[in-house]
């Protein structure tokens, strides 16, 4: 059995987790495959930091409104009641406490729920943080979607990030293709580990003390 599972199942995981009736931002890259798996019967509002509340999964090939793009410039759909807005309203949206879940891609994650999801401090590296860190700290719950190990092998999850923070604090849960991991106040709880990991193999690949969360 594999250890790890897909993006697309992983983004499947994360949308069984979103409430009814919330309100809920995609951040660019990996997140936005979240929109796609989002229960039918349940009224999930997605909104876009370029200012849409109301965003739908991906339009069908043949089917693309290149009007409608979402934060990262993907073409997207709107539900019926769509409402568009201007961007400082967008961002007043999200620094003003009003999303319930975010979902950001991340470089780090600290066991103290510190975020580095914008430069990784390379020497010309392009300064691109975007709305990411009012998302980080605007959101209600900031949940994390990223893979457990960088490409080299290296944990993504750290004692404490190396990498220019976004967020102090600000992550809730992270998910990733080996395992679910809840930021506490002891550290990373495994909330549910996917194939053959355990907490132990887990612990093995980050090099940091896990506990199961609590009831899992």
């Amino acid at each position: 059995m594999s250890t790890r599972i897909s993006r697309d199942d992983l983004a499947r995981r994360i949308a069984a987790d979103i409430p009814e009736g919330a309100y809920v931002n995609l951040g660019i890259g990996a997140p936005t495959l979240v929109a796609n798996f989002l229960p039918a019967d349940l009224e999930i509002i997605l909104h876009t930091e370029n200012g849409l509340l109301g965003m739908g999964p991906a339009p069908e090939a043949g089917a693309v409104d290149p009007d409608l793009i979402n934060a990262g410039k993907q073409a997207v759909t709107a539900l019926p009641g769509a409402a568009y807005f201007h961007h400082a309203d967008s961002f007043g949206m999200m620094r003003g406490g009003h999303l319930d879940v975010c979902v950001l891609g991340a470089f780090q994650v600290s066991e103290t729920g510190d975020l580095a999801n914008w430069s990784t401090g390379a020497p010309g590296a392009i300064p691109a943080v975007g709305g990411a860190m009012d998302l980080a700290i605007g959101a209600k719950d900031v949940y994390v979607m990223t893979d457990l190990l960088t490409k080299t092998g290296e944990s993504k999850l750290v004692e404490a990030c190396t990498y220019p923070l976004t967020g102090v604090g600000c992550v809730t849960r992270v998910y990733t293709d080996h395992a679910i991991f809840d930021v506490t106040p002891d550290g990373f709880a495994v909330r549910e580990a996917f194939g053959e990991n355990t907490v132990a193999s887990l612990q093995e690949l980050t090099g940091l003390r896990l506990a199961p969360a609590e009831g899992h």
